[in-house]
């Protein structure tokens, strides 16, 4: 059986988020971020339920993630960043492994945790994904974390429903 689910049927009401937000290219992260929160309070987050937090960088975006998601404080973490490639390997160290590091925390944690970072060759290619709506990765990022949420609570109910049918009770 497929479970799809409509980004119209969820809602973030009473859901709690981390976003956690680079402050390197800090005029792109913070259109991440506002688009984050946009997208989170349009169908139903309120704003006491989004903490923000941020970070030098995105190098340091996974061990604010992981210990977000550690405290056991929210249902998913939103992680937020732009790494624009330049003459030298910097890009290749810091993006890889914010990406890893990003994953791993989510996998350590089983809480989601999102990957909102702009990987981009150019300035216009990372403006380009920092745009409204549809266009901003932030945004993005907010709505999948939606769904893991919704999607997890689903898997769990459906978990206790088949553990109260075919597990006996043990008094």
């Amino acid at each position: 059986m497929k479970t799809t689910l409509n980004r119209g049927d969820i809602s973030a009401a009473g859901l709690s988020f981390a976003i956690v937000v680079s402050r390197w290219n800090d005029t792109l992260t913070s259109k991440l971020a506002h688009g984050a929160v946009d997208a989170l309070t349009e169908v139903g987050a309120t704003q006491d339920s989004i903490e923000t937090f941020y970070v030098p960088g995105a190098f340091e975006l996974p061990l604010a993630c992981l210990k977000a998601a550690k405290t056991g404080d929210f249902d998913a973490i939103i992680a937020l960043g732009v790494v624009i490639r330049g003459d030298t390997p910097h890009f290749d160290y810091v993006a890889g492994q914010a990406a890893s590091g990003i994953l791993n925390a989510s996998m350590q944690t089983g809480i989601p945790v999102m990957f909102g970072v702009i990987t981009a060759d150019t300035l216009q290619q990372a403006l380009d994904r920092t745009g409204e709506k549809g266009d901003n990765k932030g945004y993005e990022a907010a709505m999948s974390a939606i769904e893991m949420v919704v999607m997890f609570r689903e898997m769990d109910r459906r978990n206790t429903e088949f553990d109260k049918k075919v597990l006996p009770h043990v008094a």
